[in-house]
């Protein structure tokens, strides 16, 4: 089996910590029993020098390098492509990426992903798979149950670019959220690190520690009732593009997405109410060809529309705009 290799220099924060733990903040999303398998298996090294043992406390400055093996997948084949186009030219498409489809694939989603469509719409794209990019056209990813904007790069080149524009967050994108409760300010920023759960490793968790700087900004449109729950409807502009960044910056102030069962926003009896109600509503992205500011609209999809009509007017009420 192919592996990757990985290396870390530890922190004089994390001087003295077990190598097994240690690595389970460096490595999210691997379990403590799998960290301590590779140990004990010889695929750690400290300061060049092969680790067998857990519990082994790590030093200031010690160099980590950990031998990862990478789960060989069949490469995407190619599907029928059926999303809506909001825009379209040589280089990149905007699709309206319907809640539930995943954007590539990944273990548990072998098909059914952009990524397949994009293959069968496009196949000069499988070149890109030939040359070992397991993703191609992908610049920006929205979670499984978020709807909305969703720009894909047609060659390699505007891949490249869009990429580039995206990590030097050189895009605007805006968010309505439908959120369980009335924020008790109107509008605000949340400014903190963004980090693997310590417990639950499904899960991303504000931390003091060991996590990425994650910016969100939110502003209250809409407020009242769905069924008698509380709820308002936000407009929520990301600065950063952390994993679940929205979700877990919204449920970290008490506001969660309505249906998000992840983070606390389900639960609730809501006719209708069958994902998390986070929709990528505008993007705003330079063009990878020309530099011309583009900006796009997706317009609000059938099931967060019905909500919405349905909510109570509370007070404070605005409009979308």
């Amino acid at each position: 089996m192919a592996t990757k290799k990985l290396e870390f220099s530890i922190t004089a924060e994390e001087a003295g910590t077990r190598l097994d733990r240690c690595l389970s903040r460096l490595i999210p999303g691997s379990s403590r029993s799998y960290l301590q398998k590779l140990i004990r298996d010889g695929m750690v090294r400290a300061d060049g020098a092969a680790v067998d043992i857990p519990r082994y406390p790590v030093r200031a400055g010690m160099r980590i390098e950990v031998d990862l093996p990478e789960e060989s997948s069949p490469e995407p084949s190619p599907e029928p492509f059926d999303f809506p186009i909001l825009y379209e030219d040589d280089a990149m498409l905007v699709i309206d990426k319907p809640a539930g489809v995943v954007v590539h694939p990944a273990a548990g989603n072998p098909a059914g992903t952009v990524v397949n469509a994009l293959l069968g719409r496009y196949p000069q794209l499988a070149e890109e798979l030939a040359c070992g990019n397991s993703r191609p056209g992908i610049v920006h990813r929205l979670d499984k149950d978020t709807s909305g904007c969703l720009v894909v790069a047609r060659t390699a080149s505007a891949q490249f670019k869009l990429s580039g524009s995206f990590a030097g967050r050189e895009t605007a994108k805006t968010y309505l959220a439908l959120v369980r409760g009335v924020p008790k300010r109107p509008s605000g920023e949340l400014s903190n690190l963004i980090g693997r759960h310590p417990v639950n490793r499904k899960k991303m968790a504000v931390v003091e520690r060991c996590g990425k700087i994650a910016i969100t900004r939110y502003r209250t449109v809409r407020t009242g009732t769905i069924d008698g729950v509380p709820a308002a409807l936000l407009k929520v502009r990301i600065l950063t593009g952390r994993t679940h960044q929205i979700r877990v910056h919204l449920a970290s102030i008490g506001y969660p997405v309505l249906g998000d069962a992840l983070y606390g926003g389900a639960g609730v009896s809501i006719e209708g109410l069958s994902r998390q109600m986070l929709h990528a509503w505008k993007l705003r992205v330079p063009h990878p060809v020309s530099g011309e500011a583009m900006e796009f609209t997706a317009p609000i999809p059938p099931d967060f529309k019905n909500l919405l009509d349905r909510m109570v007017p509370g007070d404070g009420e605005n409009s979308a705009k």
